[in-house]
């Protein structure tokens, strides 16, 4: 009687260590939040180091060398909380560098004033997507620590957003024929996977 009772508690302990992690991991909706998150983030500064070194606008300049210092900040950050959650953040560093390549080609090809509003929209349309996305989360979400994350964060994305709207009125940037010459994914929709829409989820 003895052996099947210690049999029966071992059986338990191994069938409830499974479920006791699972409860500790973080729900799906944040642990993609912040895979979003990361990979944004990541291009955020290679797009920012190209506008630093390639903008003919001294003021865009600046903006893209923020974008440099404020995102690799939020990166580390975000590295170091994504790894207290064990979230593997491989993938979205991978599609950093695909989509984040991506993006830099096709800015590359365009010269001057017609890069600077390339630039330009890309950050207005990608702060307008990453601000709602931080919103959401710091409101909605179910992990503490995430959910904090994105509400510190917001603030320094709303600025962003406000500086590159400024930005827009100065060197343009929203007119069709930029869209067109400056087309491709933006740093939002880089973000997503396959098969996401706009209606799930920057910076």
């Amino acid at each position: 009687m003895l052996k099947y009772t210690l049999a029966l508690v071992a059986l338990l302990g191994l069938s409830m260590t499974p479920l006791a992690r699972a409860a500790d991991a973080p729900a799906g909706p944040d642990s993609k939040f912040v895979m979003a998150a990361a990979r944004g983030g990541e291009i955020e500064v290679t797009l920012g180091k190209l506008a630093a070194e390639k903008a003919s606008s001294e003021d865009v300049k600046k903006f893209g060398q923020q974008m440099v210092d404020d995102h690799s900040k939020a990166n580390e950050e975000l590295k170091s909380l994504a790894e207290s959650k064990k979230i593997d953040l491989t993938k979205a560093q991978a599609g950093a560098k695909k989509n984040g390549d991506a993006m830099s080609d096709k800015l590359r090809k365009l010269d001057g004033a017609e890069f600077d509003k390339g630039y330009i929209m890309m950050m207005v349309k990608d702060h307008e997507k990453d601000v709602k996305a931080f919103e959401k989360e710091s409101k909605d979400g179910e992990d503490a620590d995430i959910k904090a994350f994105a509400a510190k964060t917001l603030p320094t994305l709303q600025s962003h957003l406000d500086m590159v709207k400024e930005l827009q009125k100065k060197v343009g940037g929203g007119s069709a024929s930029t869209d067109k010459n400056a087309g491709g994914p933006t740093d939002s929709e880089a973000k997503k996977g396959p098969g996401e829409s706009d209606g799930g989820r920057k910076e």
